[in-house]
């Protein structure tokens, strides 16, 4: 990919850039303001032209997330957001209303080499990272989208798209500190989730870099054997590494756990796996969010039914466990959870 995205850079950055361009340092903070409100070169009105012409001489370029195509469900009103980026590829997000305010699912790579057995995300593996200004430009993109209408913004995101948010660590990080500047869109962290598949090392070394969204862990099964065939990472890291690594992160952060399990027909949904399930988590300051499958047509995998899921639900909750379904919002347009994927891409190349 040719050229350097202006998303990317912080302030503090813009200042050393724009310095080195024999700019006043105020233009930094300007520049920051316009590249948060989605602006292009032309729509930055109090911006010399000269200096911009040479920013873009320079290969610089403001934006590098382009919506191509907004997919709202008839049923709850979720949108599905195709983004084109610079170098032609597509990822998705979606846009999830609720009472207490909006939230975005942003994609952290193109692809992912998780390749999870329900999901599909990691059918074609991963093309590559995102930079942390494409991470952003997702949620600016949206914000802009819905400016001149009466909805509110992006108000809580959830690290949840396509790709495994600490596989791409560094990227990922910075994006939470622009995200979370006072002086940009200034999201507060603590409306932040990050879900991952269970990365113990980044998790730790999330904790220890002073992070703190709230981490959601794709667990899936109550056992080691059963992990591993839905879950290849379950090979490197046993469930036993992911409760000690998310207990060392508990205490650091001081935030609640959430597990994430998606309910498998005739796999994970009988009731000794509730009991297993229970047996893991006791003790723990956590919260279970039971999950139907959501149907990918290459996986092959049915959900569970509301019965098999209730009384699941029913096992952990006589056992003291907290425990809610999580309602299912997007999946007659492809967007709820396990759908996001490249198909787009794929059709339009076709």
């Amino acid at each position: 990919m040719t050229g350097k995205l202006l998303s990317d850079y912080s302030v503090e950055e813009l200042e050393s850039l724009v310095c080195s361009l024999e700019q006043p340092r105020f233009r930094a903070k300007q520049l920051y303001e316009w590249l948060n409100k989605g602006e292009n070169f032309d729509g930055m009105r109090n911006m010399p032209k000269s200096f911009l012409d040479v920013l873009s001489q320079d290969g610089f370029y403001p934006q590098g997330v382009q919506i191509v195509k907004a997919l709202t469900s008839p049923t709850d009103g979720t949108v599905k957001y195709l983004y084109r980026l610079k170098d032609g590829n597509i990822i998705e997000g979606v846009l999830m209303k609720y009472k207490y305010g909006n939230t975005l699912c942003v994609s952290t790579q193109v692809g992912c080499r998780m390749n999870c057995s329900f999901c599909a995300s990691g059918l074609d593996g991963l093309i590559r990272n995102l930079s942390a200004g494409e991470i952003l430009g997702q949620v600016v993109a949206v914000n802009r989208e819905n400016s001149s209408q009466s909805e509110r913004g992006v108000t809580n995101i959830v690290l949840m798209g396509s790709g495994e948010p600490l596989d791409n660590y560094d990227n990922v990080c910075k994006f939470l500190n622009l995200v979370s500047d006072e002086r940009g869109l200034n999201i507060s962290r603590r409306n932040i989730s990050l879900s991952t598949c269970g990365l113990c090392d980044k998790i730790i070394k999330l904790a220890d870099d002073g992070f703190s969204p709230t981490l959601t862990i794709s667990l899936h099964a109550p056992n080691d054997e059963m992990r591993k065939e839905i879950m290849p990472i379950a090979k490197k890291y046993s469930i036993s590494d992911i409760i000690k690594a998310v207990k060392y992160y508990f205490d650091k952060t001081g935030r609640r756990i959430i597990f994430e399990y998606s309910m498998i027909s005739g796999k994970n949904d009988g009731e000794d796996c509730a009991r297993q399930l229970a047996d893991v988590v006791k003790g723990l300051a956590c919260h279970i969010n039971l999950i139907p499958l959501n149907y990918v047509k290459e996986r092959g995998l049915a959900g569970s039914n509301k019965k098999s899921i209730y009384r699941f639900m029913s096992v952990l909750e006589s056992r003291g466990i907290s425990v809610t379904v999580r309602r299912s919002m997007g999946s007659d347009i492809e967007g709820a959870c396990g759908q996001l994927r490249r198909k787009v891409l794929k059709d339009e190349s076709n």
